[in-house]
């Protein structure tokens, strides 16, 4: 399995070339972007400027490895307005344009939200209506995805949508394209299950997989915590990947980093690395 780190794990004042370059020096093979609304990869960016983020990934000799991205907490693909839901769409279409610029053949995507206890006034859409809008929402961009030769991943998140490895096998599934699969996240399952629980079931499907560490007894997002010091069974999860054939990109998504180091934040970087290493190399 290759290590990468999203970069979403760097909360200092740094520059991209800063970030690329601080998860060089930890000894990452790859790093993880973020499409943003107006960032160095935005909604409106133009090919020529994304391309030189390809020149400063060449330049530390990182690979990009997956393009996540937060803008689908502000437009839920599932929402009951049109509107929203539109722009949803626009964000997906955008991913698959980036990533295609940027040789990523892999996307982070949150098709839909019953609801996020961690959103001030979140919409709460019932959950029906998520499940056939978000199925919806990718069957609409799975033609440009196909074309583009870019995976549409659907990743497990705090959403209440897809809360069993069983349904979310069944919702990539149906799309019946090797262009949707899924993007796991270990840490993500801990309140309510097991990460190698889902592994197997989902196998094939897993594209990507985000690490993270979860304390139970906390129960809220404030429980994500540094690898190694959660609950997570991390040489269950090992096991249960390469009983799968998983060899893909590993990245580790430290969040929120800000409480994790408020002071010397790149120390982070530095024994997220450490951790992964005893985790993949025991």
């Amino acid at each position: 399995m290759k290590k990468s780190i999203n970069i979403w794990s760097f909360c200092g004042p740094w520059t991209l070339d800063e970030t690329f370059a601080l998860a060089a020096k930890a000894g990452f093979a790859g790093i993880e972007p973020e499409l943003t609304e107006d960032g160095p990869i935005g909604m409106k960016t133009a090919d020529e400027d994304l391309r030189q983020v390809n020149v400063l990934a060449e330049k530390y000799g990182l690979e990009l490895t997956g393009l996540a991205t937060g803008l689908y907490w502000g437009a839920n693909g599932a929402s009951g307005d049109p509107s929203i839901r539109k722009k949803a769409a626009a964000i997906l279409e955008r991913q698959i344009h980036c990533a295609k610029v940027l040789g990523i053949d892999a996307i982070l995507v949150v098709p839909g939200t019953v609801g996020a206890d961690f959103i001030p006034d979140c919409e709460v859409v019932p959950y029906a209506d998520v499940s056939k809008r978000a199925t919806a929402l990718i069957k609409d961009a799975l033609p440009l995805s196909t074309e583009a030769g870019v995976t549409i991943c659907v990743e497990n998140v705090w959403n209440k949508f897809l809360l069993s490895p069983l349904e979310m096998k069944q919702f990539v599934e149906q799309f019946k394209s090797p262009q949707v699969g899924v993007y796991f996240d270990v840490g993500n399952t801990l309140a309510t299950s097991y990460p190698e629980h889902w592994i197997a079931i989902l196998g094939k499907h897993i594209q990507r997989v985000h690490f993270k560490d979860y304390r139970r007894n906390v129960g809220t997002v404030d429980g994500f915590c540094e690898l190694l010091s959660g609950d997570v069974d991390w040489p269950a999860v090992v096991d249960a990947l390469k009983a799968v054939g998983y060899d893909g990109w590993i990245a580790p998504e430290m969040i929120p980093p800000v409480p994790f180091y408020k002071h010397h934040p790149e120390v982070l970087i530095e024994n997220t690395k450490r951790a992964l290493d005893a985790i993949l190399d025991p």
